[in-house]
């Protein structure tokens, strides 16, 4: 009988914190009016997303105005079937997009190891001199990277797109996996050693792996920031290099064409599903 009774009052017990919670939970839940910061958040986000669905509506218009005449797919034929100069500027924006960020991330992540290892006298004039990319105007970059170019006998065209989007993506990649190595153990590096793991080994089995984050997130950034880069790229490029920024740019002078609405619905689409196939990866990568 006594263990019925203390069998009951264990129940009883155990379910008084619960019930607690269950209050709690419902005192959080009510309905309270919105706070500052919540207001500033939501048309924040209104501001961002508002243009995108305009666009999106727009790419759908069977005219070239801004009055909705009717519902139409028009312009996705226009842009798959008679826009080969777009999509020939839009390759050449991926393919300089992908190198300069493949490139700019060794380089980046070999260098960021590098001062972050290395004790030597320049280490701190390395790590300032690697930021400025970042904070000088890209009017003056562009303008700086065209007059060596011309200085050297460089022609203008895709190789010198390449090199100029590869110097300004390096600080980027850089300062992502510095983030990364400031949080890093190095007893890991010592545990590697006493196993008998030479630098190489070291590097590519315990480093790499560690900043992994940090150089996939860096890698992204760097495409990101090569693909809308117009201000650099436009005095670097020469005939026959236009990529996508640069069309763009020269289109829209004669009115913005609905054709340029569908290509953004397009990459807007391809975008949200990479970011979707990635988030996995990601979250994979980053807690290992």
């Amino acid at each position: 009988m006594s263990g019925i009774v203390n069998a009951v009052i264990t129940k009883l017990r155990g379910n008084k914190p619960r019930g607690e919670a269950n209050r709690h939970a419902r005192r959080a839940v009510r309905r309270r009016p919105f706070s500052f910061s919540e207001a500033v958040f939501i048309c924040t986000l209104a501001f961002l997303f508002i243009p995108l669905f305009v666009l999106l509506l727009y790419s759908f218009n069977s005219s070239k105005g801004m009055n909705w005449t009717g519902f139409s797919f028009i312009w996705y034929e226009q842009l798959f079937v008679n826009s080969r100069n777009l999509w020939r500027a839009f390759w050449n924006s991926m393919l300089i997009a992908s190198t300069s960020a493949a490139t700019a991330t060794v380089l980046g992540t070999l260098g960021a190891i590098g001062v972050n290892w290395y004790r030597f006298r320049l280490r701190s004039y390395t790590q300032i001199i690697s930021f400025l990319p970042m904070v000088l105007p890209e009017i003056i970059i562009g303008v700086s990277l065209s007059i060596f170019f011309s200085g050297v006998g460089m022609r203008l065209g895709l190789l010198t797109i390449f090199i100029a989007h590869t110097t300004f993506n390096l600080p980027f990649v850089f300062l992502m996996v510095m983030a990364r190595l400031d949080e890093f153990d190095f007893s890991i590096i010592e545990a590697a050693a006493d196993l008998g793991a030479s630098e190489r080994q070291t590097l590519l089995k315990v480093t790499i792996p560690i900043c992994m984050p940090g150089i996939v997130s860096g890698f992204l950034t760097a495409i990101t920031i090569s693909l809308e880069d117009f201000v650099i790229t436009y005095f670097v490029a020469g005939p026959g290099s236009s990529t996508l920024p640069l069309y763009i740019y020269s289109a829209i002078r004669f009115g913005v064409s609905p054709v340029i609405n569908a290509l953004s619905v397009v990459m807007i689409l391809g975008t949200v599903l990479l970011t979707y196939l990635l988030r996995n990866f990601l979250k994979y990568i980053a807690a290992k």
